[in-house]
């Protein structure tokens, strides 16, 4: 079940209510064994910085999914405000985070979840709430996009959580229902203001200097 990390809520915006769930239970296979969540950016768990970014971009509540040696996550981060929710799956791939992210979402009144990604530190508040100022329903679907490539953050209209859920596995993430409905997604630029990069292997912990 989730927990809540700290009984404070976090203040939220005027306007629809834009969940912000941050996936952050990868185990860094190719990094070794070594969890990203607790990945040292700038003296501090990288988690930290993603639900900063999350929060500084208007998105609450603030939904994180932890896997990977969550009780050490828990221990050494500050997830205060944040609902933490762990997924025992998590090494079964994204799509088993998703999923349990999203329906913890659930009886929020959130309208849409704007997702992000844990190792992904060149995307900044600026980005996000760019792709946040895009929803216009619960129907949305939007994605930021890098040199008019899909990337993200995504966000997901509520009206959409129950068949992305369905068809979340693997490693897919919510590929497969970007892909059906490529006509209905609502592409946002974000490459002049942010940079996509992934921390997956080792000569990409240089970024996190």
């Amino acid at each position: 079940m989730p927990a809540n990390a700290d009984s404070t809520p976090t203040p939220r915006p005027p306007g629809p209510v834009i969940a912000g769930l941050l996936l952050a239970a990868g185990g860094g296979r190719r990094l070794g064994g070594r969890p990203k969540a607790l990945l040292e950016y700038r003296g501090r768990p990288l988690v930290e910085n993603a639900v900063r970014v999350l929060r500084e971009a208007g998105c609450g509540p603030l939904h994180v999914v932890l896997g990977a040696s969550a009780a050490e996550v828990r221990e050494r981060a500050d997830l205060t405000g944040c609902v933490v929710v762990d997924n025992p799956d998590w090494a079964q791939g994204m799509g088993s985070s998703l999923r349990v992210g999203l329906a913890s979402l659930a009886g929020t009144g959130a309208s849409a979840a704007l997702v992000s990604l844990v190792d992904q530190p060149g995307i900044g508040p600026a980005a996000v709430a760019r792709v946040r100022g895009a929803y216009r329903s619960p129907a949305s679907l939007v994605a930021a996009a890098y040199g008019g490539e899909r990337g993200h953050p995504v966000l997901f209209g509520a009206d959409r959580w129950a068949d992305i859920a369905a068809t979340a596995t693997g490693d897919k993430g919510a590929r497969v229902h970007l892909t059906e409905h490529a006509n209905e997604l609502t592409l946002v630029e974000c490459g002049d203001i942010a940079e996509a990069f992934d921390i997956d292997t080792p000569p990409d912990l240089a970024r996190l200097a």
